[in-house]
């Protein structure tokens, strides 16, 4: 039998974001709660305060309640939540662990959700299984690991609520599929009107699409359908090779079915910026016999968090943090599972700083725009005033389903960690390099990813997402009194 080294995928490659995961955990106002470590419900001035990771939404809220319940109690729970919002006017929004930056997740003076009960059933027949909806995906690895299967796709750590990664359009980075939902076999989801629909792609159709990635603005799902696939132990591999030739190395590596895993990385320093590139792929070993149990990430990983946080202010330890990554990490690389890959907390990126936080960006870039990409990221990033630490690639195939697809056709996914100061200069300044990213960007074809910080103007916001219109209109329809709304619908989506 072979052996699974203690060495985790992070703790390996230094805890920098390599899953695009992200935990921001500082308190920003008094009599505070805690959800997963994230400090984000508390009091202000105007009553209940509610919060998401960026630590910049501070947003007042009517109520939050959490309803402990799946199934035919949940769907009462949503009922009875609606019928008292819409009896007030007042807007729901359903969510599972807040990891959004933009208040995405928040109902302005409304009834906010969050669920957080886990129940799964699994069909070994039909390769699915059957999931409530505020499940997290460390509840399902737990539920599949027994019985020798892991999801197909899930989000790249394991804190995010299922329901959540099918709403917001999330992927992972198994290959080679398209966004989480693209493994979704069917929901159950409580309209605004209180009635339950079943969708999928054969039944209420134009439902499903409007769900998925629709960031909750259709309807309270309940649970899914989902495909799992057979758990596996895997074998990593490591490739350094200049940054222009990382689409086509990229490509190879996915459309090879004997590598079920695959991401890539650049490196950061400001002087020599995504000169290198480096490809990770995991094979099948062969034995698969007697596979352990799934693992989370130990003390290594925290450790690894450190050197992370390093690099703040300091490029000599970016370098030296590629060169681990490069050549001293692979050295040491062993065999893990499947699922111990992807049963990554949140907690080994916290950055301990409560005069700093963590804001992600994510950019889809088509394969042969690559180039485009890294010269935009050259001009773009080394003057602004904030932080650069990681971007990991990872493969996103075409979303043919959705009304917001940030992959209309296979792209590369480029996840971006950057680290601002909490200020007024910090915050402007971060949102000018992003707009003139997302310029860049689109100019080249690709798109740029809708749950973090909302910088982007409302004419990029339309170009990057055309079929916003139509969703906008179709929701009218199902939603006349506009109920379920959150900050993407407010700022973007309302003008409409």
């Amino acid at each position: 039998m072979a052996s699974t080294s203690k060495l985790t995928r992070r703790a390996l490659l230094l805890g920098a974001g390599a899953a695009g995961g992200y935990l921001a955990g500082r308190a920003w106002a008094p009599g505070l709660s805690q959800l997963d470590g994230v400090a984000r419900i508390g009091t202000g001035p105007e009553g209940l305060v509610l919060n998401d990771a960026s630590e910049l939404m501070a947003t007042p809220i009517h109520i939050h309640q959490r309803p402990a319940a799946h199934g035919d109690a949940l769907i009462e729970a949503f009922r009875t939540e609606l019928a008292a919002a819409q009896s007030e006017d007042r807007p729901v929004c359903v969510s599972a662990a807040r990891h959004s930056m933009g208040g995405q997740s928040i109902p302005r003076y409304g009834h906010a959700i969050t669920v957080d009960d886990a129940w799964l059933e699994p069909d070994t027949a039909a390769g699915t299984y059957r999931v409530n909806g505020g499940a997290r995906w460390r509840d399902v690895i737990a539920a599949l690991d027994p019985i020798g299967f892991s999801p197909a796709v899930m989000q790249s750590n394991h804190d995010f609520g299922v329901a959540a990664t099918f709403s917001v359009g999330a992927h992972g980075w198994p290959v080679p599929y398209g966004p989480m939902g693209a493994t979704v076999r069917e929901i159950r989801m409580v309209l605004p009107s209180g009635d339950l629909i079943t969708a999928s792609r054969t039944e209420n159709t134009q439902l499903f699409q409007m769900a998925m990635g629709g960031f909750g603005l259709t309807g309270l799902i309940v649970d899914l359908i989902v495909d799992m696939v057979p758990n596996q132990r895997l074998t990593p591999a490591f490739e350094t090779m200049a940054a222009a030739d990382f689409p086509a190395r990229f490509r190879a590596a996915v459309d090879d079915p004997t590598k079920p895993m695959a991401y890539g990385r650049l490196n950061v320093t400001r002087e020599t910026l995504f000169d290198e590139a480096l490809v990770v792929t995991y094979t099948p070993t062969p034995d698969q016999s007697d596979i352990p149990a799934a693992t989370e990430s130990g003390w290594l990983s925290h450790a690894a968090s450190y050197l992370y946080r390093g690099q703040v202010g300091r490029e000599g330890m970016k370098d030296w943090r590629w060169w681990v990554e490069t050549a001293l990490g692979p050295r040491f690389a062993g065999d893990s599972t499947r699922n111990s890959l992807m049963n990554e907390p949140i907690v080994t990126l916290d950055d301990r700083d409560p005069t700093r936080v963590d804001i992600l960006h994510e950019y889809f870039i088509p394969f042969d725009a690559f180039d485009g990409f890294l010269a935009a990221c050259r001009d773009v990033i080394p003057d602004a005033f904030v932080e650069f630490l990681n971007v990991t690639l990872r493969f996103v195939d075409a979303d043919t389903d959705s009304f917001l697809p940030h992959s209309p056709g296979p792209t590369i996914a480029a996840v971006m960690s950057f680290t601002q100061e909490l200020t007024a200069r910090a915050e402007a300044d971060h949102r000018r390099m992003t707009q003139a990213l997302i310029e860049r960007v689109l100019a080249i074809g690709g798109r740029y990813y809708l749950p973090y910080r909302p910088h982007a103007t409302q004419d990029q916001f339309t170009r990057a997402y055309p079929r916003a219109t139509d969703l906008a209109a179709l929701k009218r329809e199902i939603d006349p009194n506009l109920t379920l709304r959150n900050n993407l619908w407010d700022s973007y989506m309302a003008p409409l």
